[in-house]
């Protein structure tokens, strides 16, 4: 996938953070690009900065619910009849000791970062199976290193690096690429930050960007399936 030119990509969670990020720069390239969340209007704000209605496409999907990824596949298939790319981003976090976890934070992480990973590759393989295309999720560090107060986090993130590792060995004989992309700290809204100067030492969302893009470029007999990545330098609190 090394010529990006009208290539189509779909990335949940892609309204602010690192989807965003990555979709800015999928654009910047010259794919179109999809990006969804649960509130229309939010997205729909995010896609008149990324660009206009020709590459850039605004959908209203939970990826909690599997017909809305149905639904956010078939209107990018309709639009513009192909879907090469998919990266799986959307998430959430609820970071407390596992005695004072509630069973709803619980459901609500697995539901969306570990279920809706799997709804979301559902509801596209088989286009991906059509153009030989990439699907990526957006695991974490965390999905390798655990810590008190990330029971329910952790759990989510093992299970997404585990899911996508034996994805990428169902997949291949089909021609689809598959990596999970594991950041360190990134400076996003997530778990309520609101990102500023103090973040300046993290990673950001447009260099995980530029990450996707070199996975995209990367010649096909070659497969990272699993990238790591953090700040090179600590934070200098």
């Amino acid at each position: 996938m090394q010529d990006l030119k009208n290539k189509v990509a779909y990335i949940t969670g892609g309204s602010k953070g690192i989807g965003f990020g990555v979709a800015k720069k999928l654009v910047d390239a010259g794919m179109k690009v999809a990006i969804s969340g649960r509130t229309l209007k939010t997205v729909q704000q995010a896609a008149e900065y990324l660009g206009d209605e020709n590459n850039v496409l605004a959908l209203a999907s939970d990826v909690s619910q599997f017909d809305d990824e149905k639904k956010a596949i078939e209107a990018i298939l309709e639009k513009w009849g192909q879907v090469d790319v998919v990266l799986a981003n959307a998430g959430v976090g609820h970071f407390m000791p596992v005695d004072e976890m509630t069973p709803e934070f619980w459901n609500q992480m697995i539901d969306t970062n570990l279920t809706g990973v799997f709804y979301t590759l559902k509801a596209s393989v088989e286009a991906l199976k059509k153009s030989k295309g990439y699907y990526m999720t957006l695991a974490s560090l965390a999905g390798t290193n655990f810590f008190a107060a990330g029971a329910g986090y952790n759990a989510t993130k093992f299970g997404v690096v585990g899911f996508t590792q034996a994805v990428m060995l169902d997949l291949r004989k089909y021609d689809i690429k598959v990596s999970t992309i594991m950041p360190g700290s990134v400076a996003t809204h997530f778990n309520n930050n609101e990102p500023d100067e103090k973040d300046a030492w993290k990673i950001q969302p447009e260099d995980i960007g530029d990450l996707v893009l070199d996975l995209l470029k990367m010649h096909p007999r070659t497969l990272p399936s699993k990238i790591e990545v953090r700040p090179s330098r600590p934070d200098k609190k």
